[in-house]
């Protein structure tokens, strides 16, 4: 009878440890990520404003949505869910997820599974491959910026001379092109980072199931469809919910790219400059706590969609 209560008592003071050694690190986050979170979804409930916030008062869901009667039978909604820029706002954000996420998987596939092969200078392409996503987000804006320029940017300069152009395209600035400008910069940077946790993913398959394959004669297509994937796609797919988390806040290389403009501004882009350029701080807070909403919302639904084991249990 000695043995279980022995074990009983290591495991109670294996959890005790875990949540000392946690303890900081929890603490930590209430201060930087909790307490403004809670300030955040409080002022989307007031008439705060960025210059005197403590006179704040509670107005209750109006910043999200209120009917004003006219008086004469008819009215009309106000708030962040009767806006059209939130709404547009928000297809822009998922579109980018959408395409970004789904290029930047597909690209970091081929590059890890390139990656992941035996050929002379592996270790200095794979030092090379992650070079975009070492420099800034800011430098690697402005830098596409210039060569995206219609009037002396490189981009054009090389397309005009391939003839897939007749004339210079002014990516940034086109409605038509300025979407499709942040999407390739954005999967320029962020593709290594995918090829990074996909590459982990293929080096912890067993290596003898190859050779098993290559010894079968498996055609290498059928042994990635029925071997490689299966066995990888755990890793595939936290790497498409980080990175799907960090497209779905994506800011900076919008409103750096493609400042002011409608056709690409995301709910990063909508929430800030509600908040600080057009003096509107608790709308602001309101935009930003629903997309937090829906970051969560999405997360959670992916998660639960795809099956995911994020406990550890077998």
């Amino acid at each position: 009878m000695a043995e279980p209560v022995e074990k009983s008592t290591l495991s109670h003071q294996r959890v005790v440890s875990a949540w000392v050694f946690l303890a900081p690190m929890l603490a930590v986050l209430a201060v930087v990520a909790v307490y403004p979170l809670v300030r955040t979804i409080y002022f989307g409930f007031t008439d705060a404003s960025i210059d005197f916030p403590e006179q704040a008062e509670w107005i209750g869901f109006r910043n999200y949505l209120e009917y004003l009667d006219f008086g004469d039978g008819t009215g009309e909604y106000y708030g962040l869910l009767a806006d059209p820029d939130w709404w547009r706002a928000v297809w822009n954000t998922l579109r980018f997820t959408f395409f970004s996420v789904l290029f930047e998987t597909i690209f970091g596939m081929v590059i890890a599974l390139v990656l992941n092969t035996h050929f002379p200078g592996r270790a200095l392409v794979r030092a090379a491959v992650l070079i975009p996503w070492a420099i800034p987000t800011i430098v690697s804006a402005k830098m596409w910026a210039w060569m995206m320029h219609d009037q002396f940017g490189i981009l054009n300069d090389i397309l005009m001379k391939l003839h897939i152009i007749a004339e210079p395209v002014a990516w940034t600035a086109n409605p038509d092109t300025a979407l499709l400008a942040v999407l390739i910069v954005d999967i320029w940077k962020t593709t290594p980072f995918m090829a990074l946790l996909i590459l982990a993913g293929l080096q912890m398959v067993p290596k003898d199931m190859y050779e098993a394959a290559k010894l079968d004669g498996i055609h290498p297509v059928r042994v990635f469809r029925k071997v490689t994937l299966p066995l990888i796609m755990p890793a595939v797919l936290v790497a498409i919910v980080f990175r799907a988390l960090d497209a779905l806040r994506v800011f900076d290389i919008v409103y750096v790219l493609t400042p002011n403009n409608p056709n690409t501004a995301t709910m990063s882009v909508f929430a800030r400059e509600n908040l600080f350029d057009f003096d509107q701080f608790a709308y602001g807070s309101a935009a930003s706590t629903l997309l937090f909403l829906i970051i969560a919302l999405l997360t959670i639904g992916f998660i639960r969609a795809t099956r995911m084991n994020l406990g550890g249990e077998r």
